[in-house]
């Protein structure tokens, strides 16, 4: 977890434990600095499309860091977020970017090899909600700051760091290292033959409510207004240094 900071890892979230496994799952597959932890949130809040949150970050200083040397109590977190993350209506979803399934495959073979044939082994459970950035330099922006400042929640913003310098090097480097993590997920996509759902951030936060049909169409799921629950609220981070950084590379 992240120290004094409300993340929705936190069991006060679970939806209630169960004993069997969910019917429908799906994966929601993104890349860093996309907006998929507001949309991870979002889908959640409804109560019908799961919780689809980070279940495979291992890295220190994220949601389970303190798993990252532990290969034996990662399968064990795993295996909790089915139980405890799946909603009423039996669906299951989690939220991962390339880099954390290359990362346990070096790490940890055996658990990606369990998510992996139980996400995507079988025809009905061979779902993927793919959210992607249409402004790409503002992608590439955002990714490159966090990267440097570290600062990648609106929490952390009271931590008096310091804005980072514009810098064209890591712009382009956080471009490229989208394209080559977009590239990863399109060859799993073929390999696998994966029909993915693809939106937009830009729409789904233009129209949320459209969004969340369309998911829930796309795993034959309805959605329930009572089933709605509570979920941390995401706050957005201030752009004051994005639009610095905007204005230097414009004039770059």
């Amino acid at each position: 977890m992240l120290d004094g900071i409300i993340t929705g890892y936190e069991e006060s979230f679970d939806f209630p434990r169960r004993a069997w496994p969910p019917r429908q799952t799906y994966m929601l597959a993104s890349v860093p600095r996309a907006g998929s932890t507001w949309l991870s949130h979002h889908l959640w809040q409804c109560g019908c499309l799961g919780a689809p949150l980070e279940y495979l970050n291992f890295e220190p200083g994220g949601p389970y860091g303190a798993a990252h040397a532990d290969p034996a109590a990662q399968i064990g977190l795993w295996r909790r977020a089915l139980a405890a993350r799946t909603s009423p209506n039996d669906v299951f979803g989690i939220k991962t970017f390339p880099g954390q399934l290359h990362q346990l495959q070096q790490t940890n073979p055996v658990l990606v090899d369990e998510v992996m044939r139980f996400l995507l082994g079988g025809q009905s459970g061979r779902k993927v909600v793919q959210l992607r950035r249409r402004d790409r330099d503002a992608h590439a922006i955002s990714y490159a700051r966090a990267l440097l400042s570290g600062i990648w929640r609106q929490e952390q913003e009271k931590g008096g760091r310091e804005e980072p310098e514009y810098s064209a090097v890591a712009v382009e480097r956080a471009s490229r290292m989208i394209e080559q993590q977009e590239a990863a997920w399109q060859d799993m996509y073929r390999d696998l033959r994966i029909e993915p759902l693809v939106l937009w951030f830009e729409d789904a936060l233009a129209d949320p409510a459209g969004t969340l049909r369309q998911v829930a169409d796309y795993l034959g799921v309805a959605i329930d207004p009572a089933a709605v629950v509570d979920v941390p609220p995401i706050k957005k981070q201030s752009q004051d240094g994005a639009r610095r950084w905007a204005q230097g590379h414009a004039g770059g």
